[in-house]
Formats: C-alpha cells, structure tokens, sequence
C-alpha cells in the first residue's frame, strides 16, 4: 500500500518546512469498512527481518502458548473471582523483566443463582427445557462441579408469565415492523435470536415496548451449512454446533456507557457514591438457551399471527423447524423465573510496565482474562495466552539489551464481559496521564478461534498495521502465504472501523489511536462455541487451532507491530491517511442524508476535512524532514503532534445523550452496540428524523475535525 506519509505533500507545505528553525518547542497540550479496498496479494515472500523482529518471530513458541491456555481454561475465572489468575499473570510478566502490580476496583456485577422456564399449552401440556448444556465425556470441564451456569450478566432478577411473541433479531426495526402488522406486545415475553444488535439492547428495545421478560438463542441458520441438519457432526464429533451449546453474555445497554453502571464517568472504589444502574441495566429478567430448546417454543407460534415468511424482514427466519411465526399463539404461556444476585466485589487489572527512554509517550497492549465459563479458550484467553508469550518475548529482547523509546503497559483487564468493566475504570482513573502520554492502545480479545486474520483500527495505524502483516509467515494454508495474503484474499484489504465491544472502548473515545486484531473461522471452518462451555481447551486443540500455531502468528504480529509503536524513532502514524478515511465517511453520511426527507448541508464538515487534509501533509513533510535531518527534537515534535492530535475528535464533549461516547468520528450503534457508524452523531440524528439536531452536530464536527487539524499544523 502506497505509504502517504512520504508520497503526499504539498509545495506550501514544504515552503512553511524549510523555513522553521530546527529547534522547535514540542506541542503542549461484529462491520464498516472503508480504505485497502483495492490493494493486492503480495505475490512475493515476506521482507527480510531486522535482528529485534526475527528474534521475536523466533522466540514465539507454540508449545508455550498451549501451557499458557490449558492453564487459564481450567479455572473459574468470572469477573470477581480470579484473583488468582490476575496475580498468576503478574507474575509471569514480572519474570520476563516487566515491573508489575494488581489494580483493583470495587464494582457492581451479579451472579445466578436459579432459573427456570416453562411452556404450557391450553390443555395443560407442559415442556420444561434444563436451559444448561450436556455434560461431554470427551470434553472434562464441561462436567465440573463448579462449571458456571448458563446465564445474562446484569439480567434482572424477576418473573414473567405470558404469552411470548417472536421478536427476529430484537432490533428497533423489528419490533416497529411488529407494531405495523398488529402484532401485541405489551405484557407478553420476547423470544429473540441472537446476532444483529448487542443482546442487551434486544433486552432493551423489548423493555422498551412494554414486554416483560425475554428468552434469546443461537439459530443454526447463522452457521451456513456447518450444520447438524445439513449431515455436519456437531461437537465432540464433528465440526457443527452442539445443539445444547448456550450463548451466555451480559444485556448492560452497553450503546450508552460501558464501565461499572453504578459509577458512570468515575472510577469504582468502595467509598464511591452509586448511580442507579437501571440507566443502563434491564428491569426485566432474560435468559439465554440453546437452539434444541428454543425449537419447540418457536414451533408451537406456528399458524399464529404473521407467518415468518410474511414478514418479510432480513434475518426473520431461520433453520428451525419451525415458520417463525410472530405469535402470540392463544393460550400458550410462559412461566419465567430468573434469580440473581447482586454483588459489590473486587476486580483486578493485572498491569506490567517497562520504562521507556521518552516517559512521555506510551503504548498499551491490553486483553481481557475474565470469561462466562471454565474455559474461554478463544473468547479471551487464546488472546490471553498471547499477551503472556509476548511478555515472554520482549523478555528476551531486554535480556539482549533493547530499551525501547516509549513505555510500554502490558494490561489483562476483568469483567470486560460485564461491560468492559476493568479497561473502563482503570481509564476513568488514569484519564490525565493517558491523554498526556499514550501513543495508541493495541487490543486482542479473541486472538484465534479460526484461521482467518482480521483488524479494525483507527486511520492512522492502517499502513503500519498492513505492512507489518507482510512480515508475518501465516500457517493456515501450509505456511507458503502470508498473513498479508490471506487477509487481503478473505476482506480484498478492507479495515474494520471501531465500534465497541471490546476493551479498546474507553481508549477509542478519549482520542486514542487503537487497534483490534483476531483471527476468525470461515464459512467451511469448525462452528466458533462463543461464550458456551464448549469454547474449551478441547475445543480449541482439535477444531479451532490445532497446533496453537494460528494463536503463534498472532502473536508475532502483535509483537512486531508494538515493537515498531515502541521503538522507531518517527512513530509509524499516518494523519493523511485520516482524511483519506474522513473523505470516504462524509461520502456515507451524504448518502444517508439522500435518502431522507430532508437535507442536511454537509459543506462546513467537508471544508473542515480539507483544511484538516493540509495540516495533516504539512505534520507529514515536517516528518520527512526530521528524519532526513536527524534532529531529535524536531522528531519530538513530530511524535507529538502524532500522538495528540486524535485528542480532537474527542474534544466537543461527547455525543447527544451519550456523552461517554466522546469520539465524533465513529462510535457504537445506538441500537447495534457492536456495530460502528461513522459521524454518528450528525448520521443517526437524520435516521431520527432529528433534522435541527442533525445540523448542530454538523458544525461541532466539523469543529472537533478542526481541532484535530490545529495539533498537527506547522
């Protein structure tokens, strides 16, 4: 990919270059795609290593990996209750050389304590699902004694009896597709597949249309023809789903704040005064079952109310024997129990640091290590056992001498399953010293469950983050392509934006340059057990990484592309390539803006982008001339404007009714949670109809790009 830092400039640019003095003061101060749609296989072997980045590819060892799984999925480790596991990775950081500690936090979470669910039809029949998963032989923690039940983090405690209606993906467009066919909601129970929106806002919008209880499962339909129906043996056997696999997971409305919900804003402490968490938590009780159990629910709604078919909705209909009727069926009820309990209970942030020789800038690498179940093999301690070995690894690069130039802040956050509990409130606490000194957060949650490479990151860190995969040997095909090949084959150099979902979040919107990184299953792959008991280690060595060598190439590509944030002396950033990208979003929002009633005059958001665009080449040509000059304090300069100007976007005090959500470049869905949107503010006020608000927030992005604009000017 063309590197624009050096290939864009313009001749006023360079003018305003040549005459600055050479001493100059440093500044004070699930998917979207856009860029590398059109790059090309590298169609060559991988460039030659320096001697720091073929230690590293060296030293990562798969068999080390594998120890570093089978011990953190052979444990409890929910939020709250792995402090152990916390200190254990300490530990192996602080023997690599890191200095380390434990950063607590006092936080609300619940756990279950019983749960039941009953089908009644009008002459008394009765089907009672076990809403747990079996017990395989094959497969040991499955059976433990102290396995963790199938469950919703933050669901409420409560009973519901009703009749049920079929709600598709529980997205806001569905339930008003529901209202427009007549179909009644109020009073009745939601039965909602999963996919789609954050499965706490499918809690919400049911809440929201006056439903008072919620039941969610995973349809085959989602995984193609990896199937038991279509002759796939399903897991311990084969590759399909088991039909008992149950997708546990918190319903926090995590589109409006993630964190600890009783402490919007603040960090967690014992003596921290408590927010009502019902802003963000259900009142309304919901649990999770398996499609085996959720097939005889949907069936009996057959012949009732809409068909599926009739609908007519994207994603209504699945590969259940059944019509996905909506219901309600007369007479035929639900009886819901779900019993939880509250806790305020202590979480630990596990935290290794190496000093660099700049302490004013700083990379963070973070991963979660708290899961739903014993094991988590890939959701999130195949991401886990990476950091651990890349800990390993930069051991041995300080055992040769390396001292890198920026700090680096190795994190194992907690209850990021909760809503990115850990990573939020350590950044509530640290807030100052991060916007000061970080140079961008590196986030790996689900490192490996399939072969598939995949990012998303912020624009800056496209063309580090693409050439740093050409570097990478990657083992899925036989080990004769690499990572850059096969990820350009599967996405034809497509880079995800940031939503949320993960503990890049709290970063992201405070202005922080991040990336997410993974490796996914493929359409013909083994069926990905997400947050299910079968996401085991067994899980993991026989289907979705056998070997551990996919969690080896990760790592390495993880490991580089830190090193090269840590230790180069012009940081590998690239603005320029944030206009590109802030050219492609404004092109999105004026087609959304198209195909509403209204228009929305978009020329003060693109006249801020071209101004941005200058700046943006003028900091690029005054890196050019740093390096060619080698003069360290120009190169400060530089770095600085690179790690603060992001500070920008984040500058107008966040979106309208979500103000944690800082960022106005791109952020969560309202009603996806995961799924980002671009100018969000301006984009989802036009899908409102909000037209005044729409142009509002027009002029405060066009300010906040201006802003951003300002820290990289010359």
């Amino acid at each position: 990919m063309l590197d624009y830092r050096y290939s864009i400039k313009t001749a006023a640019a360079i003018a305003v270059l040549l005459a600055l003095p050479s001493g100059l003061n440093a500044c004070q101060r699930e998917r979207h795609f856009h860029t590398h749609s059109h790059v090309k296989r590298q169609a060559s072997p991988p460039p030659e290593l320096s001697e720091h980045e073929a230690l590293i590819v060296s030293s990562f060892d798969n068999n080390s990996i594998s120890d570093w799984s089978y011990y953190y999925t052979h444990g409890n480790h929910i939020a709250g209750h792995n402090r152990s596991q916390a200190q254990w990775t300490a530990d192996r950081w602080a023997e690599a050389g890191f200095e380390t500690r434990l950063d607590t936090y006092h936080v609300y979470l619940n756990y279950p304590v019983s749960k039941s669910l009953v089908v009644t039809w009008p002459n008394g029949t009765t089907y009672t699902p076990s809403l747990e998963e079996a017990v395989l032989e094959e497969d040991d923690v499955t059976g433990w004694e102290d396995r963790i039940p199938t469950f919703h983090g933050y669901s409420a405690s409560g009973e519901a009896n009703a009749e049920y209606v079929y709600v598709g993906r529980g997205q806001q467009v569905d339930f008003e597709r529901l209202v427009a066919l007549g179909v009644e909601l109020e009073g009745k129970i939601a039965i909602s597949r999963y996919g789609g929106p954050f499965r706490g806002l499918k809690v919400k919008n049911a809440q929201d249309y006056g439903m008072i209880g919620a039941i969610l499962f995973t349809d085959p339909a989602d995984d193609g023809n990896i199937t038991v129906a279509k002759g796939v043996a399903a897991y311990p056997d084969g590759p399909a789903r088991n039909p008992t696999a149950v997708q546990r997971g918190s319903v926090q409305f995590l589109s409006q704040y993630p964190g600890d919900p009783t402490t919007p804003g603040y960090p967690s402490r014992e003596d921290s005064p408590r927010a009502d968490k019902g802003v963000v938590t259900p009142h309304i009780p919901s649990i999770p079952i398996s499609y085996a159990e959720a097939g005889p629910i949907l069936a009996a709604l057959d012949g009732y109310g809409t068909s599926g078919a009739d609908v007519n909705r994207t994603n209504w209909v699945g590969a259940l024997n059944a019509t996905y009727s909506t219901g309600p069926a007369p007479g035929v009820t639900i009886s819901l129990t779900n019993e939880m309990e509250d806790a305020y209970t202590d979480i630990w942030n596990a935290i290794g640091i190496i000093n660099g020789t700049n302490a004013d800038e700083t990379i963070i690498i973070g991963n979660h290590r708290d899961a739903w179940l014993i094991g988590g093999a890939a959701d999130p301690n195949s991401g886990t056992a990476i950091i651990v070995e890349l800990g390993r690894v930069f051991g041995k690069l300080l055992e040769q001498g390396w001292k890198p130039k920026r700090n680096v802040v190795l994190a194992s956050w907690d209850a990021e399953e909760y809503g990115l509990v850990g990573s939020t409130e350590w950044v509530e606490e640290f807030i100052p010293w991060i916007k000061d000194t970080t140079v961008s957060y590196l986030n790996i949650d689900v490192g490996a469950s399939g072969p598939h490479p995949g990012i998303s990151s912020t624009p800056e860190l496209h063309d580090i983050a693409v050439e740093t995969m050409k570097k990478i040997v990657w083992p899925a095909l036989g080990g004769n392509e690499t990572m850059y090949d096969v990820w350009v084959d599967d996405t034809e150099g497509e880079i995800g934006v940031l939503g949320s979902g993960s503990d890049y979040t709290a970063f992201v919107h405070r202005g922080i340059a991040s990336i997410d990184m993974g490796s996914d299953p493929g359409p013909t792959d083994p069926i990905y057990h997400y947050h299910s008991n079968y996401d085991s280690y067994h899980w993991m060595a026989n289907f979705g990484d056998p070997g551990f060598l996919v969690h080896k190439a990760m790592g390495q590509y993880l490991s580089i592309l830190a090193y090269h944030l840590a230790t180069d002396d012009l940081l590998p950033l690239n603005p320029v390539n944030y206009a590109n990208e802030l050219e492609a979003y404004c092109q999105d929002l004026r087609y959304t803006i198209g195909n509403a009633t209204e228009d929305v005059d978009t020329s003060e958001l693109q006249s801020a982008i071209e101004t941005f665009r200058v700046h943006a080449e003028e900091a690029s040509a005054l890196a050019d001339l740093a390096v060619e000059s080698g003069d360290e304090e120009l190169l400060r300069v530089v770095n600085h404007k690179y790690r603060d100007f992001q500070r920008g976007f984040a500058s107008q005090g966040g979106l309208p009714d979500r103000e944690f959500f800082q960022h106005l470049i791109f952020a969560p869905g309202v009603d996806t949670g995961y799924a980002p949107v671009t100018f969000p503010a301006v984009t989802e006020a036009v899908e409102a109809g909000k037209f005044e608000l729409a142009r509002e927030w027009v002029g405060k992005t066009a300010a906040a790009i201006l802003v951003a604009g300002e820290v990289l000017k010359t």
